[in-house]
């Protein structure tokens, strides 16, 4: 597992480093997205998380959920877009998931992309992820997850 500035990125995952999205293929031609840890420690403790409804369709780079915290309101935003099939609707009833548990009960939706081969050669793989995230935490004056 990676670990740039004490936020944990694991491995088995893509990422979408830009937006702070991470990617995991699923067995069923969908993909499972969610937060990174990067996400939920910039944001703050998050209170409350609405995700798009399950059939919805979101364009890409468009937002999936709409996430606040004490001090962001904002989007989730999505690098491949694609037909919302199913919300976890355990963060949507405990959005704190996505700050304690933001790969694997924290999840947001799972998405079924139309064209997933060119999105994911967009993506950046978990073990390539630390010096993109390096780059990005430095450009944004994040100073990490442990601040």
């Amino acid at each position: 597992m990676a670990e740039v500035r004490g936020c944990e990125l694991p491995d088995d995952l893509l990422y979408d480093v830009t937006n702070n999205i991470w990617y995991r293929e699923n067995d069923d031609d969908t993909v499972t997205v969610g937060m990174t840890a990067i996400a939920g420690a910039m944001a703050g403790q998050i209170v409350a998380i609405t995700p798009k409804r399950a059939g919805r369709k979101v364009m890409p780079g468009r937002s999936c959920a709409t996430v606040e915290s004490g001090k962001w309101v904002g989007p989730a935003k999505l690098l491949s877009g694609g037909e919302v099939v199913e919300v976890n609707k355990d963060i949507v009833a405990t959005p704190g998931l996505a700050n304690s548990d933001p790969y694997a009960g924290g999840w947001l939706l799972k998405v079924r992309v139309a064209d997933w081969g060119s999105v994911k050669a967009q993506l950046t793989a978990g073990t390539e992820v630390s010096a993109p995230y390096e780059m990005k935490m430095e450009a944004d004056g994040f100073e990490g997850c442990n601040s």
